[in-house]
């Protein structure tokens, strides 16, 4: 068991990942379900997006989404409005997996419901003048996106932290999945990215409290979509007020505070304890 905050830290980065035997898995079924939707339709690539693909993805996978970005070919498009498209996808993913529990059409994918993680496949077409374009069901409309400006961005942005930025961003989800998903992670992903922009990661402690010091602001407002369409990405998921999105950060905040004091005054099990009520059992236990 750990005992010091560092050896803390390294331990609650290891919790955040999946396992290697997780990490099989997830690989070889997306792959998997990229080929039965090209067994079926004609498709101009496919490629993983979401925080899997950008690597933030945090345990448990029970709980986790693999998004599956397949370009499909401009015929589909003057064949089907976005529901109809959806419908089809979801055909197509049936004549493979024959008794997958379920199959559903949402908003803007197929999502698979596997027995230890879902699989959503998002069919999109290229958008002229750069990036795609995917369905929108309820609003019979399709949505401008460009989920390789997402990973582009972050992956800049880790390059700059020397590596260090995307373990903050687990770990800050982490909280979030702690805090019943208050937030929304894509959101907290740019976050992180905003309010680390030309900061120092000098250790995890003061960078998980910076951004939850510097968060209590940002998290009055809408971050911009770096696909570059204008989009505004909304913070809240299961909170419902700015004054409880606040609020959440402030607990936090305090209590990394708390830790970091207890830890400069040497009562570093103090810490452990204010750092698990952070984290949960992400963190672990003193000693």
């Amino acid at each position: 068991m750990p005992t010091t905050i560092a050896a803390g830290f390294d331990r609650l980065r290891q919790n955040l990942e999946i396992t290697d035997r997780q990490a099989a898995t997830v690989s070889t079924r997306q792959t998997s379900v990229r080929e039965a939707v090209e067994a079926e339709l004609t498709v101009l690539g496919s490629f993983l997006v979401g925080s899997y693909g950008r690597d933030t993805m945090i345990s448990p996978l029970s709980e986790a989404d693999i998004d599956i970005f397949v370009v499909l070919s401009a015929d589909y498009f003057n064949q089907y409005r976005p529901a109809g498209l959806l419908d089809k996808v979801r055909a197509v993913l049936l004549k493979t997996y024959t008794k997958t529990p379920a199959i559903s059409r949402n908003g803007q994918a197929v999502t698979i419901t596997f027995s230890d993680f879902r699989v959503d496949v998002v069919p999109a077409f290229n958008r002229s003048g750069g990036g795609y374009l995917i369905p929108d069901s309820p609003n019979d409309a399709w949505i401008s996106t460009d989920p390789t400006k997402h990973d582009a961005a972050l992956t800049a942005a880790n390059k700059a932290h020397s590596g260090d930025l995307i373990p903050v961003v687990k770990m800050v989800k982490g909280w979030n999945r702690i805090i019943s998903g208050a937030f929304r992670g894509f959101y907290l992903e740019l976050l992180v990215m905003d309010v680390l922009q030309g900061i120092t990661i000098s250790d995890y402690p003061s960078g998980v409290r910076y951004i939850l010091d510097k968060g209590r602001e940002k998290i009055k407002y809408k971050q911009t979509d770096p696909a570059g369409f204008g989009d505004q990405i909304n913070p809240l998921d299961s909170v419902t007020s700015v004054a409880d999105a606040v609020s959440r950060f402030e607990t936090a905040y305090n209590r990394a505070l708390k830790a970091e004091k207890f830890a400069v005054d040497g009562k570093i099990q103090y810490a452990f304890d204010e750092w698990r009520k952070v984290f949960g059992e992400y963190f672990p236990a003193f000693g």
